[in-house]
């Protein structure tokens, strides 16, 4: 895929979550979700926040070190702050400011010089892996919606740039929960939605991840349980990957329980 595709499924991704959000009168914005004490509203405001970050970080470097320097390292404090002045707005000042940091960012990140990289939370990245970043964030959140909503979401083949990001981060569920990381990582064979396979991590790997694109980003982004999802393991290292698989740095969270949505 051409390094500039991302950015074009970045807009894509988050047009999809802006058009579930688009129609909604006051009380839809206050719906639950399925992330316990989040509505509709605290993820967009949620994903509001993480926007002017990627924002911040991509067209004024120092400005994002300044902002990080002021977090504590309490994780659920440091994101119920960034949401909180986003929550006191209305929905329509909500809806407004999401639309107007989400520009911004796919707009400041497509500007970034190829190969220089952007500060973020835990390292520098490429604005490239930066933008799959925010789809990962897009697709869950966006999940979360459309759960709350009863909204059936179309699945394309801009999945690829979720899968490749999991694929880059798939140690990110032992550092999360303190484990031994293996010494490599299991390979990936994954379909994509218009039926091509593709082929990730190293090719002799004898742990095997198997399945299809959209089940594997509800796993990585833990919005379904292992369960629930048509994916399968070759090997007791790559069926525990199964288990812990996220694609976020922080907290597990408690996830989705089996059975709680039908299976896809």
């Amino acid at each position: 895929m051409a390094e500039q595709d991302v950015f074009v499924a970045l807009e894509a991704e988050g047009d999809e979550v802006d058009r579930m959000v688009a129609g909604l009168d006051d009380a839809g914005w206050w719906t639950a979700t399925p992330a316990e004490g989040w509505t509709v509203a605290h993820q967009i405001a949620h994903l509001t926040a993480t926007f002017r970050m990627a924002g911040t970080a991509a067209a004024d470097p120092e400005g994002f070190r300044a902002l990080m320097s002021r977090l504590s390292d309490d994780f659920d404090a440091n994101v119920n702050g960034a949401m909180a002045p986003y929550l006191a707005l209305p929905p329509a000042a909500l809806l407004e400011r999401w639309r107007d940091e989400r520009a911004t960012a796919e707009k400041a990140l497509a500007a970034v010089p190829a190969g220089q990289v952007v500060p973020w939370l835990v390292r520098p990245l490429p604005a490239t892996v930066l933008a799959a970043a925010g789809m990962m964030e897009l697709f869950g959140h966006g999940q979360d919606i459309a759960d709350a909503l009863g909204v059936r979401r179309d699945r394309t083949d801009r999945l690829r740039h979720l899968v490749e990001f999991a694929v880059r981060t798939w140690d990110f569920g032992y550092l999360a929960r303190g484990l031994e990381t293996p010494a490599t990582s299991p390979r990936f064979v994954i379909t994509a939605p218009s039926g091509a396979v593709w082929h990730l991590g190293p090719e002799d790997a004898d742990q095997v991840v198997t399945g299809p694109a959209a089940d594997f980003c509800l796993l990585v982004t833990r919005r379904r349980h292992r369960d629930d999802l048509s994916l399968t393991a070759v090997g007791a290292e790559a069926d525990h990957w199964l288990d812990i698989a996220q694609a976020y740095r922080g907290p597990a969270g408690p996830g989705r329980a089996p059975g709680q949505f039908h299976a896809s």
